[in-house]
């Protein structure tokens, strides 16, 4: 099996060009595919994004083709969004850039007259979108009469997107001699017919999504009320501060309003989506890509063909409405066989959505564990206190010495500077979330909502709460409704009919020496509320008062 790209055989022009990007090894797909591209056979490659496609087909072009002999292109490359054009078309100036090789993109939403010029100049290669690339055909500014190699890559979203009849069209534009070549995360039915009418004898190359998914990215999920979202992600942000982060939701109004409240906090966010302009969309991905921005927040618009380099981290803030679409957004990260991380945020009910993506992806989503308000706060402190050290090295303190003189007469001066942190970091203060079964601010019918001073900082657990509630009250754990458990408090569901002996039962009882208090929550609305979730029967293993595990929650004797 072929280690390096020098094995290829390639030019020395493509090896520097490689070499310029940063390119060390081939790809799978790359290894068991280019070989017979460069031979000129036709070839489907079935494979997710990240794989590395575009060189798999861009370095045998760019090898093969001969430059400066026609203003007319030697290849086209068929790309379903303008995203994945302008991601494609970058990336083959790059491989080109030695050779001198030209690369232009064509799509919607451009100016054709730029984009005229730009053929009338001469391209080498034009990769487009399939509805553009038809109006400079019949403009005649795009002739195809040359064309040696044509790419039909991502072709079951192009189908999906309803450009076969485009697909077809161009086709029968370029000549018969030629090579295709057909790149595709699926095979549909579709695919298989169009292959079998315009390629010849093609070779079938295949990467297996579970190799790429499992090998390359951590996959996380946290169990998190809706509610609660923006709070977990923040502490998420705060205490493991990723480096490029892409954060995926499923609508353009969550994508604005997360996008905002995360700009509000102080972090450097920007956001796309379909009903940004273009040039705006463009913008926001080049200060991604610079830097400029660290978290882009993304509707599945971005999902494909976005093509950044070290993207450390993609959150699916909303959990992907299928399989597909979480293998997709995950290539984000662990790129070209980069470590990288996905995480996936699941409230209670989207349990069997998480189940599903994992039996038909063939990978496994390990459940992790929140980042604790401790943990936030170490983690805000570490960076105040490099945000002072950087003052004090750049002598930014000075003009206050005489202020904190005066403060120091009157108080300690380690007081002094602690009021100051404080006033500096508007406090240090972590959101607090809940752990819950189900959730919800109002109780359901029947059902009365307390109030406990006890919570995950007490090592309680749900579990320990229904066996002890159910123990020291006398009612059946499997009457017990939600339970929200906050690091220093809890809300718990009760039968309004028992709540009086479950406030009087839990007054009872102590943990670690310190007395428990009980008394019914300021927002329940007497039953008459609809909680989300399944109380004690949303998967929770308590009947009769047994059940739960052992836990810091104990009864005074």
């Amino acid at each position: 099996m072929i280690e390096r790209f020098y094995e290829f055989g390639l030019s020395d022009e493509v090896l520097q060009s490689l070499s310029d990007m940063g390119f060390e090894e081939p790809t799978q797909i790359q290894k068991i595919s280019i070989p017979d591209t460069l031979k000129g056979r036709d070839i489907i490659g079935v494979a997710q994004t990240g794989t590395g496609k575009t060189a798999s087909f861009g370095i045998p072009i760019i090898e093969k083709a001969i430059r400066g002999k026609s203003k007319k292109p030697a290849a086209i490359v068929l790309s379903p969004t303008r995203e994945l054009a302008v991601q494609v078309a970058e990336e083959l100036n790059r491989i080109g850039k030695t050779s001198g090789f030209i690369s232009v993109p064509i799509y919607g939403g451009q100016s054709i007259e730029r984009q005229i010029r730009g053929l009338t100049k001469g391209a080498d290669i034009v990769v487009g979108t399939p509805g553009r690339v038809i109006d400079h055909i019949k403009r005649r500014t795009l002739n195809l009469s040359e064309v040696a190699t044509v790419v039909l890559d991502e072709a079951d979203e192009m189908l999906n997107m309803g450009f076969l009849e485009d697909m077809q069209t161009i086709l029968s534009e370029v000549p018969t001699e030629r090579q295709t070549l057909l790149f595709s995360a699926t095979m549909p039915e579709q695919i298989i017919r169009i292959s079998k009418k315009y390629m010849i004898n093609p070779k079938k190359v295949k990467v297996d999504t579970k190799d790429l998914v499992a090998s390359a990215i951590d996959q996380i999920f946290y169990e998190v009320r809706h509610g609660d979202k923006q709070k977990a992600l923040t502490r998420i942000l705060d205490v493991h501060d990723p480096g490029r982060t892409i954060v995926f939701c499923h609508t353009k109004r969550e994508v604005d309003e997360l996008s905002g409240k995360l700009q509000q906090k102080g972090y450097d966010t920007g956001a796309i989506h379909g009903d940004f302009t273009q040039s705006f969309r463009e913008e926001m991905i080049a200060k991604f890509k610079k830097g400029s921005i660290d978290i882009l927040v993304a509707t599945d618009v971005a999902a494909r063909g976005l093509d950044i380099k070290n993207v450390t981290h993609v959150i699916n803030y909303s959990i992907p409405q299928n399989p597909d679409a979480y293998v997709h957004r995950i290539g984000r990260t662990g790129r070209a066989g980069k470590e990288g991380i996905a995480i996936t945020f699941v409230t209670p009910r989207e349990y069997s959505q998480l189940r599903l993506i994992e039996r038909v992806a063939k990978t496994k989503i390990q459940k992790g564990k929140l980042p604790s308000t401790k943990e936030v706060k170490e983690a805000k402190e570490k960076v105040l206190g490099e945000a002072i050290e950087k003052i004090i090295g750049e002598a930014k303190h000075e003009e206050f010495y005489n202020l904190v003189d005066d403060l120091c007469a009157v108080f300690n001066p380690a007081e002094v500077a602690a009021a100051a942190l404080s006033l500096y970091s508007g406090g240090l203060m972590v959101d607090d979330i809940a752990e819950s079964r189900g959730g919800g601010q109002q109780a359901k019918a029947g059902m009365t909502r307390l109030f406990l001073t006890i919570g995950r900082d007490d090592k309680v657990k749900v579990g320990d709460m229904v066996r002890q509630i159910s123990e020291s009250s006398n009612i059946p754990g499997r009457s017990i409704g939600n339970i929200a458990l906050f690091d220093k408090f809890s809300f718990v569901e009760v039968p309004t009919d028992e709540a009086e002996n479950v406030i009087a039962a839990i007054n009872k009882m102590k943990v670690g020496g310190r007395k428990v208090r009980a008394q019914t929550a300021k927002d329940n609305k007497g039953g008459g509320g609809k909680a989300r979730g399944g109380g004690a029967k949303g998967g929770r293993k308590s009947s009769g008062g047994k059940g739960g595990g052992k836990g810091g929650f104990k009864k005074r004797r």
